[in-house]
């Protein structure tokens, strides 16, 4: 989820998004296109030959193999959601009784704020995880064997500091991200509420409400997902970058404002509704179905 619900959507972020950006592009070249573990986002100009590579990978390598590399992504995304949706409901108690609506929907401000921190926590503690996936896409299988074995190369040949570099972009990117997801789905379920008169939303309802969410979440923290896996992927590929600032300076400068920051967007736009919509609704209905079970008579709790 992202997610945001994240966000890294998801939260979702993630919540969350293939890697690696159209920023590093250029950059990869050199490398073996059988290194990938997962399809290269930005490469492509539009849609079509997006598409068009899901079908080659089909049609060479076979319908699974369209998913290699989804276990790294299981791995950051499981902790990932579950401390965003957790760390979500949390601040949304503590915000709440500090503005004093207690049990109430919180006012847009605060409901801003509660998406954003708990989009923050999130990527905070997963960081690591999602650094480790960035090289292990654009380096050639040989040089990593597994998740565990990129985390003790890293820390011991760069050191620890490493796993986070370009965390401050990340937190930048997030910050909209699972602040906008968040923000966006409850107040679409608030003015459902309000106009329909129906206290939830029928599951068709919250996933169009996530949909919208993750569109809005992902177009406002796109430029800083770019920024964030150039910085991220600088080791690998002999570049180093010590600022934000100076990566986007370098990336407008190298491929243009539209072209080199929003450039994979529009795969984004089918993939981040989708992502969000469905972690948004998974989450919610889930979550009443564990009300119902807890408060049954079957059980004594």
């Amino acid at each position: 989820g992202h997610h945001g619900a994240n966000k890294d959507n998801k939260n979702l972020k993630n919540n969350d998004d293939l890697i690696p950006t159209g920023s590093i592009q250029a950059d990869l070249s050199h490398l073996p296109q059988g290194g990938f573990l997962e399809p290269v986002e930005g490469e492509f100009s539009h849609h079509g030959e997006a598409y068009r590579l899901i079908y080659h990978t089909y049609l060479k390598e076979g319908f699974w193999s369209l998913w290699r590399g989804n276990s790294a992504t299981m791995v950051r995304v499981i902790p990932y959601a579950a401390i965003q949706f957790c760390a979500h409901e949390e601040y949304k108690q503590l915000l709440g009784s500090y503005y004093g609506f207690q049990g109430k929907a919180l006012t847009p401000f605060p409901r801003f704020i509660a998406g954003s921190l708990a989009g923050t926590t999130a990527a905070m503690v997963t960081y690591p995880l999602d650094m480790v996936r960035a090289r292990m896409a654009v380096t050639p299988k040989e040089m990593y064997s597994s998740i565990v074995h990129v985390f003790i190369r890293i820390s011991r040949e760069e050191g620890l500091k490493t796993l986070y570099r370009g965390f401050t972009p990340t937190i930048l990117g997030v910050i909209p991200y699972a602040g906008l997801s968040f923000f966006t789905y409850e107040t679409l379920k608030k003015v459902h509420a309000e106009h329909s008169g129906k206290a939830q939303p029928s599951p068709p309802e919250r996933l169009l409400f996530g949909a919208c969410a993750g569109l809005i979440g992902q177009s406002a923290s796109y430029p800083l997902d770019v920024v964030r896996r150039r910085m991220q992927t600088a080791g690998v590929l002999g570049h180093t970058y010590s600022s934000i600032l100076l990566t986007m300076q370098d990336i407008v400068r190298e491929e243009g404002l539209i072209r080199g920051l929003y450039k994979g967007l529009s795969m984004n736009w089918v993939k981040g509704p989708i992502a969000v919509g469905i972690s948004f609704t998974t989450f919610d209905l889930t979550q009443i179905l564990l009300r119902k079970l807890q408060h049954s008579p079957g059980l004594d709790r």
